[in-house]
């Protein structure tokens, strides 16, 4: 978990300043950088992994029921409770004072549940990273020999997030019943869902191993033919100087319309507001139009740089 987050905390740097075009609902919204968006990831899954560290693990030792009924048996003059606490704490273990026959894995429970929540951010990642390389966003390295396709020698196929994602899938799906409190079976099979995660974790950091920002060619054409993102600025500024019908305007300058350069240029021109505001308005393209996303970034190695105390990057 700690390299995995390691990993996206240095992509999320090392392109806090590459802008990049946001989509909501699938389609284009404000511009935002590369970096920013990988920021996001590192600090979710930051999150979740200090909650997993800070689960606490309990254990008993009370006998048959919980009542230390043999334990007394054999030698009544002992304070078995208290013995029982110092033995668990020699384990490292929270000890459980209040029992049945077993401990009632209630931790465990929510152990699970946060592994779960961890797996779940990671199979986001892994999708948006696959869309990444299909939008062309991303290029991947290859390998001598690796094969992408059998009847198509050019394909370079983003395996390692399909793995990532299919061994999170499985993972969860066993983790679920680690949730079940039922006992027996559920805890022998435990080590299903954790090493399922394992080759998850490991598939997504072979994965961010290979990858390259493609010369931000694909980057800079997505945004070069998205002028109408800012319409946003826009409508704000036209508002803030108390401009009639703002977004009535722009919406039908820029709904279902191509939008140019040239013709939010025009739009600009024709507002009535301070000569300042305007300029910055005529300055300002989709490649800028990032707001705070590079300084956000530099700033999420503070967010993330302590993991339940252990610095990891």
């Amino acid at each position: 978990m700690d390299e995995l987050i390691k990993a996206i905390c240095d992509m999320a740097t090392t392109h806090s300043s590459v802008p990049m075009l946001s989509r909501t609902h699938g389609q284009p919204a404000s511009p935002t950088t590369l970096g920013k968006e990988m920021a996001i990831f590192a600090y979710r899954l930051n999150r979740e992994r200090k909650e997993i560290s800070q689960k606490e693990m309990l254990g008993k030792f009370a006998g048959a029921v919980g009542n230390y009924n043999a334990h007394l048996a054999a030698y009544p003059e002992i304070n078995w409770p208290e013995i029982a606490e110092e033995f668990m704490a020699s384990l490292g273990l929270e000890f459980n004072p209040y029992v049945p026959q077993i401990e009632t894995h209630d931790y465990m429970a929510k152990l699970f549940h946060s592994i779960v929540q961890f797996n779940n951010i990671l199979v986001d990642f892994d999708r948006d990273v696959w869309g990444y390389i299909s939008l062309g966003y991303f290029k991947q390295t290859t390998k001598a020999g690796e094969i992408g396709s059998s009847t198509m020698p050019h394909k370079v196929n983003p395996i390692d997030f399909e793995n990532s994602e299919g061994n999170l899938g499985v993972a969860n799906y066993s983790a679920k019943w680690q949730r079940d409190l039922t006992d027996s079976t559920v805890l022998r099979n435990m080590g299903v869902g954790l090493g399922h995660s394992l080759l998850a974790y490991i598939s997504a950091l072979q994965g961010i191993n290979k990858l390259q920002v493609n010369d931000e060619a694909a980057l800079n054409e997505d945004l070069d033919k998205t002028w109408e993102v800012l319409a946003e600025p826009i409508q704000t500024l036209m508002r803030r100087y108390g401009v009639p019908e703002p977004y009535e305007k722009l919406k039908e300058l820029t709904r279902g319309r191509a939008v140019n350069k040239e013709s939010i240029r025009e739009f600009i021109q024709k507002l009535y507001i301070p000569v300042d505001a305007k300029t910055s308005l005529l300055n300002m393209t989709p490649h800028t139009y990032v707001g705070t996303a590079a300084g956000l970034v530099k700033n999420v190695n503070e967010a993330i740089n302590l993991v339940n105390g252990v610095q990891i990057l």
